[in-house]
């Protein structure tokens, strides 16, 4: 896998040799380039792969992000306000283009120069909102350039333009980029004050979806442990805070309600609620706010949407952790809604990984739920699903625990499974992953299956074998 990397300056001089002293033409200069750094290795992913301009001298000419970096800068330095706009516009819609635009800009000072921009805009609502579009382009990817001047900014904006719907949706959008795999930023931000403002922007924005959307998917991210610089985040904490102290879950809900004609909305809201269930009585709290019966219904109503399908069935996978709320969504007639969503999308393997794993838990404990997922076709939907995603490492493991946990208590169920099928898909699954292999053991054992099962560890005194 490529590990080194290089410089935007020894890209390209790469290709301006090519071109000169090969005289190939621009394009093919290029594609060369590419292909010799990738042979050697190289990742070029921090490398912006266009061909530049020359002048007659042969040196090359800046790059068009770096040009409007440039221009930004000059209008900065005189404060021509009233030209700024345009020139960060400009430099957004090049940092657009991908990560290397963005790493290329921030080399060259272009997060100073952002952040200044803005500052420079505060009483000119959309001047300030170009330069927070900016600055959530460049923090795309980079999260390390926001530091806490910037940090203090975007509350800032946040607090005092709280009427703006779209600058309020483009700053917590640079917020949202500045937290994914950033756990410092986001215990920084937390502490200053941010949970308040995003759930405040739902509540005080809830008919404009971008708002709604952006806020959500703040939240959401608040509660992610996905930097692996650092061995323990406070996601669960953070989760709890939205919840306790923000009235998180209310205000998610009944946000809902506002776009039952908006999938992609809905779909943000679904799987922050799923964020946010972590405790026992948190996911009796989402049934007790209307928010099962709301999901159940929309379940029903949108099957067509697979985004959405997919975010419903991992919400009722995560609230069904509390074994009341299994129950209420099993008499809410969720098992046959999650089948038929199943067989419906049976062509997407995230909706398969999601609806098999939502009946997995609906089953844990649960004999008489087993019985009520067997009636419903559940046992024959998860191995279809096994059938049909024989790579899909995830639809395998789902698939076995499912299995397994409708036959733990009801036993008399394996030979109906049996009879489907399951031993052949389960024994395939273990032979092909290797990461399924001890589910799959697990259910071969509990469905009467010959299994071998290697013991590990004794407790006797030895050495390790290797």
């Amino acid at each position: 896998m490529a590990s080194r990397r290089i410089t935007q300056e020894t890209f390209d001089n790469a290709v301006q040799e090519n071109i000169i002293e090969f005289e190939m033409e621009p394009e093919e200069a290029l594609k060369e380039a590419i292909q010799q750094f990738e042979s050697q290795g190289v990742d070029l992913v921090n490398v912006v792969k266009t061909v530049q301009n020359f002048t007659s001298k042969g040196s090359n000419s800046k790059h068009h992000v770096l040009q409007a970096l440039d221009a930004l800068q000059k209008a900065l330095g005189v404060l021509a306000l009233d030209e700024m706009g345009d020139h960060l516009t400009s430099f957004t819609e090049q940092c657009s283009l991908d990560f290397a635009h963005r790493h290329l800009a921030a080399e060259k000072s272009a997060y100073a120069t952002v952040l200044s921009s803005c500052r420079a805009l505060m009483s000119d609502e959309l001047g300030l909102l170009k330069g927070v579009q900016a600055l959530a382009a460049l923090l795309d990817g980079q999260p390390d350039l926001l530091d806490s001047e910037g940090q203090h900014l975007l509350l800032e904006i946040l607090q005092q333009h709280r009427e703006h719907a779209v600058l309020n949706a483009a700053t917590i959008r640079a917020i949202r980029y500045s937290c994914l795999k950033h756990e410092q930023n986001r215990q920084d931000l937390v502490q200053r004050g941010v949970l308040p403002l995003l759930t405040g922007a739902i509540v005080d924005h809830g008919t404009s979806a971008d708002v709604v959307r952006e806020a959500a998917c703040a939240l959401r991210v608040m509660t992610y442990d996905d930097d692996i610089r650092v061995p323990f985040g406070r996601a669960h904490d953070h989760a709890k805070m939205i919840v306790m102290e923000n009235d998180g879950l209310r205000v998610v809900i009944e946000a809902a309600k506002a776009f039952t004609e908006n999938p992609s909305v809905l779909s943000e809201l679904c799987s922050t609620l799923s964020r946010l269930a972590v405790r026992n009585e948190f996911c009796q709290d989402i049934v007790d706010l209307g928010g099962l019966n709301f999901m159940v219904a929309l379940l029903a109503d949108c099957i067509e949407h697979r985004e959405l399908v997919r975010q419903v069935l991992g919400a009722f996978r995560a609230v069904a952790g509390n074994d009341e709320v299994k129950d209420a969504i099993i008499n809410a007639g969720g098992t046959d809604l999650i089948v038929l969503a199943m067989n419906r999308h049976m062509g997407s393997p995230q909706v398969c990984e999601q609806g098999c794993a939502a009946l997995g838990t609906f089953a844990l404990r649960k004999p008489e739920n087993c019985r009520v997922i067997m009636e419903g076709g559940g046992a024959l939907m998860a191995l279809q699903a096994m059938k049909s995603h024989p790579a899909e490492v995830n639809v395998q493991k789902q698939a076995c625990v499912l299995l397994r946990n409708l036959v733990v208590r009801k036993p008399d169920f394996s030979q109906l499974i049996l009879e489907m099928g399951a031993e052949v898909l389960i024994r395939q699954a273990k032979a092909t992953h290797q990461d399924c292999e001890d589910l799959a053991k697990a259910a071969l054992r509990d469905l009467g299956c010959k299994v071998e099962l290697q013991e590990l560890w004794t407790g006797q005194k030895g050495g390790i074998s290797r």
